[in-house]
C-alpha cells in the first residue's frame, strides 16, 4: 500500500505543469496586484463623500453635561460674625438641535459629493482597464521573449551545423579557413544573444510576478492558427467619437469640471445669509445656594430661528470666488486635453491594429521567402556557387523574420485591447476573446 502511494506521488510529480493562460493570469493579478487593490480602497473611500455631503443637510444634535463644586465665602463689613460659607455641588445637562434651513453652501457641497463619487468610480474603472492592458502587455512580453530565445537557440544550432560543415570542408580542402572563422564568429554572437535573451525572459517574468504575486512557470502560447480580426466597427471615427465620450480619463475630468463648477457656486454662497432652526432642552440643579442654603432644580426648553447675515470677512470670501473661477477654467482646459488625448490614443491604437494586421500578412509572406532563400543558399553552397557567409546571412534573415512576425502578432492583439480601453469599453469579456486564441493545437 505504501509503495502504491509512493508510485502515485511520483506519477503526479512527473506530470507537466499546466500552463497558465491570459485569463487566469488576469484573475490572479486582480487578486494580488497592489495598484488595483489601492484603487479599490480609494473607491471605497470616495463613496463616503456622499453621506458626508448629505450630513450637511441633516440636523445635528449635541449633548453637554457638567458638574461643578462650589466653595463660596461672603464677608460682611463691620460685622461681628465671621465669613458666611457655602459649599455645594451644581450639575446640569443640555441637548441642542440645529437644523439647517437655508444654507446654499451646504447644498452645493452635497452636489459636489455626488460628482466626487462619480469621479472615484471613473478612476477605479480606469485602473481596472489599465490592469487588463498591463496583464496583456506583460503576458505577451513573456511570450515574445520566449519566442526570441527559442529562435536564437534554433539559429545557434543551425550555425553550429554550418560551423561543423565548414571545418570538414576546410580539412578536405574544399573551403578556406575564412568560412570557419565566419561561422565561428556567428556562433559566438549567437551565444551572446542567447545569454541576453535568457536574461530578458527572466526580467519579463519578474514583471508578471509583480502583478500576480508569484513567479510564473509556464504560459499558454498563441496558436499558430489564430486568426487576427479587424476591429468592429472597421472605421476610425466611430472609435474616436466613443473615446471622446466614454474614455475613463474623460469621465474623470468631466466629474472634475462639475466639481469645480459647484465650487464656484459654493464660494459665492458665502455672501448669502443662512437660516437655521435651533432648539435646546436642559436641566440644572444645585444642592444648595449662596443665600439661604436651599437646593433647586431648573428645567428649560427653547426653540427658534437663527439668521446669520455675512457682512464683512476681510475679503476672504471674494478671493475664494476668484480662485475657484480660475480653477474652473483650468478644469475646462484639462477636460479638453483629456478628450484630445483620448481621441489620439484611439487613433493610434486603431492604426496599430489595422497596420499590424497588414504587417503580419507581409511578414508571413516574408517568412516563406526567407525559407526559400535559405534553402537555395544551402544548395548553392553545396554545389559551390554560394559561400558560407551567404548561408549564414540567410539563416539570420529567416530567424529575424520569425521573431518579427511573432512580435507583430502580439502587438496587434495588444493594440486591439488598447483600442477598446481608449474607447472606454474594455472588459474581461474582451480578454476572454483573446484568451481563446491561446493554447496548444
Amino acid at each position: 500500500m505504501k509503495r502504491h502511494a509512493i508510485f502515485l506521488g511520483l506519477l503526479a510529480f512527473s506530470q507537466p505543469l499546466l500552463a497558465a493562460d491570459l485569463l487566469q493570469t488576469y484573475r490572479d493579478a486582480r487578486s494580488n496586484d497592489a495598484v488595483y487593490a489601492s484603487a479599490r480602497a480609494a473607491l471605497e473611500a470616495g463613496k463616503e463623500k456622499l453621506p458626508q455631503g448629505l450630513s450637511l443637510l441633516l440636523p445635528t444634535v449635541n449633548g453637554t453635561a457638567n458638574t461643578t463644586y462650589n466653595d463660596n465665602q461672603i464677608l460682611f463689613r463691620n460685622a461681628t460674625p465671621g465669613p458666611f460659607v457655602r459649599k455645594f455641588n451644581s450639575n446640569g445637562w443640555t441637548v441642542t438641535l440645529s437644523q439647517p434651513l437655508v444654507r446654499m453652501q451646504n447644498w452645493e457641497q452635497y452636489k459636489q459629493a455626488e460628482f466626487q463619487v462619480a469621479q472615484a468610480e471613473a478612476s477605479f474603472g480606469q485602473t481596472s482597464q489599465d490592469l487588463i492592458v498591463r496583464v496583456a502587455q506583460s503576458y505577451f512580453d513573456v511570450l515574445a521573449s520566449q519566442d526570441s530565445l527559442a529562435f536564437i537557440q534554433a539559429q545557434k544550432s543551425a550555425i553550429s551545423e554550418q560551423l561543423a560543415q565548414a571545418k570538414r570542408n576546410f580539412e578536405v580542402g574544399t573551403a578556406t579557413i575564412t568560412d570557419t572563422h565566419e561561422a565561428q564568429a556567428r556562433f559566438d554572437l549567437a551565444t551572446s544573444q542567447e545569454i541576453a535573451a535568457q536574461n530578458d525572459l527572466e526580467l519579463k517574468k519578474r514583471v508578471v510576478q509583480q502583478l500576480i504575486g508569484k513567479f510564473p512557470e509556464a504560459f499558454a502560447p498563441l496558436k499558430t492558427s489564430a486568426q487576427l480580426n479587424p476591429p468592429q466597427p472597421n472605421a476610425m471615427e466611430p472609435w474616436v467619437e466613443s473615446a471622446e465620450r466614454q474614455n475613463f480619463t474623460v469621465r474623470i475630468q468631466e466629474a472634475g469640471f462639475e466639481i469645480a463648477s459647484r465650487e464656484v457656486r459654493r464660494n459665492r454662497a458665502g455672501h448669502l445669509p443662512t437660516l437655521d432652526l435651533v432648539g435646546s432642552y436642559g436641566e440644572t440643579g444645585a444642592s444648595s445656594n449662596i443665600l439661604n442654603g436651599t437646593g433647586s432644580d431648573t428645567r428649560g426648553a427653547t426653540v427658534g430661528l437663527q439668521l446669520t447675515v455675512p457682512l464683512y470677512a476681510g475679503g476672504g470670501t471674494t478671493s475664494r470666488v476668484r480662485e475657484s473661477v480660475a480653477l474652473l477654467e483650468k478644469s475646462r482646459q484639462d477636460l479638453e486635453n483629456a478628450r484630445r488625448s483620448a481621441a489620439l490614443s484611439s487613433r493610434q491604437s486603431y492604426l496599430g491594429v489595422t497596420n499590424g494586421m497588414a504587417q503580419v500578412r507581409a511578414l508571413e509572406q516574408a517568412l516563406i521567402s526567407s525559407q526559400s532563400a535559405l534553402d537555395s543558399n544551402k544548395l548553392g553552397y553545396e554545389v559551390g556557387v554560394r559561400i558560407n557567409i551567404d548561408v549564414l546571412n540567410a539563416q539570420q534573415q529567416l530567424f529575424s523574420t520569425k521573431r518579427d512576425l511573432s512580435r507583430a502578432r502580439y502587438d496587434t492583439l495588444l493594440n486591439g485591447l488598447k483600442l477598446k480601453a481608449a474607447s472606454g469599453t474594455l472588459s474581461e469579456e474582451d480578454l476572454a476573446a483573446v484568451n481563446n486564441m491561446l493554447g496548444t493545437e
